[in-house]
């Protein structure tokens, strides 16, 4: 498999972890939209957000390792934006769910 996402969970593409569990590896964003820019990551390859809809507990297991990367990051309080790009119309540049923790910068209430 060429998924850049899956050569990093077996470790093949080096990445500077900042959570990892069983099901879910977070990981810094070598190309940062924001001071703190981490992807939340299955360790399943599930292509995009409707193809997780047939795996009922990998949305629960990310949201827990969202606040695990969080409570680790100290942005609770602050607050963070978490992003979902779902097709290529999105932006969504790895065919590889995956969620973007952003923070450390006001982002105010503009999408783009």
């Amino acid at each position: 498999m060429s998924c850049i996402f899956c050569k990093i969970i077996k470790g093949e593409i080096p990445s500077e972890k900042i959570y990892e569990d069983e099901k879910v590896i977070c990981f810094k964003d070598i190309n940062p939209m924001a001071p703190i820019h981490v992807l939340v990551v299955p360790k399943k390859h599930i292509a995009d957000l409707l193809d997780a809809a047939a795996d009922k507990e990998i949305l629960s297991d990310i949201n827990n390792a969202i606040v695990n990367v969080a409570d680790i990051l100290g942005i609770k309080d602050k607050g963070f934006r978490t992003v979902i790009n779902t097709g290529k119309d999105s932006g969504q540049a790895v065919e590889h769910l995956h969620f973007h923790i952003l923070a450390g910068k006001v982002f105010g209430e503009s999408f783009g």
